[in-house]
């Protein structure tokens, strides 16, 4: 098999060939993905399917192709769409992390202790990314498996095995963590620069993150196998009573007539409403559709253009813009006034300076409704007075 020799010659490839290896990584479930196919997308030039296929890009399986994994696991990876969770390189990079750590501490030569420096930090940054990614596929594979798999048995058993690499990602997360903070304090002490505390920083921020993020996972999958549990248990109650019912003792061997007859759930349920859709063809070429779309439509112009209850036009001198004045006391100036005299109501109303005329009956009009609106502030005595037309009660402001 060929290799290719540059970045450049790569790239170009990639580009030229860009509509075959879309339409094949978007079918990569399907494994029929016919070499007619190939050929029609490039062109008819079977010397690029040929070309593809020698270096390494695809693979010819008889009258199928089929994209190498390691071009499939690179776009899966760098458009996070993959599947496959991999927490051995997690573990990988630890044990990089390790060897880079040692060497950088026996070294004398400060260009190549930079370098072991420089390779720690692209490890650590490795560490964290990888353990975002991890956590983002086992977030989307718990969903898809228990949404889209139909076996339950199927689905209990891959749930069961995702929960399984969420405590070894929780297991690494808490290893890199016991690496930076106890088991090389050495070098982070000596080589603890800015960038490094920089990195060290971000990385430990992303851990922390994902193992929040894990806890989350874990309360979903133990969500999604107990919803798992409940419906085998109502599956296996409804395989029962068919059986029973299949052989004729569902009524002697259980209570179905009494739970029946207690409960009404249709009531509740809504009223079915079932569109039948007119087929456009017969619409188009019936005489008798055709006259009953016209009869349709001059029902509805009649109802469009029938009588409107329309409301009579406003009189003009509503609209006039001329507004009217209204003379009347003010109760609150009264009450502000009284609350800060010393004599009883009824005596200060009578003797108020009002700012027009005003009668005795208006006076004791006022007098009631202080009286009325104002009877939390005031104290109201058991003593009565009178004049020659009222008798009334004592009352002052608390």
């Amino acid at each position: 098999m060929n290799t290719f020799r540059s970045i450049d010659e790569l790239i170009k490839t990639l580009d030229r060939e860009k509509m075959l290896l879309k339409e094949m990584f978007s079918k990569r479930k399907s494994p029929s993905f016919r070499y007619d196919y190939a050929l029609e997308l490039t062109e008819y030039k079977e010397e690029r399917i040929k070309y593809l296929i020698d270096y390494g890009v695809i693979r010819d399986s008889g009258n199928f192709l089929e994209m190498e994994d390691i071009y499939l696991k690179f776009f899966e990876e760098v458009l996070q769409v993959n599947e496959e969770i991999n927490v051995s390189f997690v573990q990988e990079y630890l044990d990089h992390l390790n060897d880079d750590i040692e060497y950088y501490l026996k070294e004398n030569n400060e260009q190549r202790k930079y370098a072991y420096q420089r390779e720690v930090k692209r490890c650590l940054k490795n560490i964290a990314l990888t353990t975002v990614r991890n956590v983002m596929d086992l977030k989307r594979n718990v969903d898809n498996t228990y949404k889209n798999e139909p076996n339950y048995q199927i689905k209990l058993a891959k749930l069961k095995k995702l929960d399984e690499k969420r405590q070894n990602i929780a297991l690494l997360i808490t290893r890199s963590e016991d690496l930076i903070d106890n088991q090389q304090p050495t070098f982070f002490r000596v080589a603890m620069d800015v960038q490094m505390r920089t990195v060290v920083s971000d990385v430990k921020l992303q851990l922390n993150d994902s193992f929040h993020n894990l806890i989350e996972i874990e309360k979903e999958i133990i969500h999604y196998l107990n919803l798992i549990a409940y419906q085998n248990k109502i599956f296996e109650k409804v395989r029962k009573l068919k059986y029973l019912r299949d052989q004729f003792l569902l009524e002697a061997n259980t209570d179905i007539k009494r739970v029946l007859v207690n409960r009404n759930p249709v009531w509740m349920e809504p009223m079915a409403n079932y569109r039948i859709k007119l087929s456009i063809n017969e619409l188009r070429n019936s005489a008798e559709a055709a006259t009953l779309i016209r009869k349709v439509a001059t029902q509805r112009k009649d109802k469009a253009r029938g009588l409107q209850n329309v409301a009579e036009a406003i009189p003009q001198e509503y609209l006039s813009e001329a507004g009217e004045l209204f003379d009347a006391v003010n109760l609150q100036e009264v009450f502000n006034a009284f609350s800060a005299s010393g004599t009883h109501l009824f005596r200060f109303v009578m003797d108020y300076s009002y700012h027009k005329p005003v009668s005795e009956y208006e006076k004791v009009l006022f007098f009631c409704q202080l009286a009325s609106q104002y009877a939390d502030s005031l104290e109201f005595t058991e003593r009565y007075e009178s004049t020659a037309y009222v008798e009334y009660p004592i009352i002052y402001v608390k």
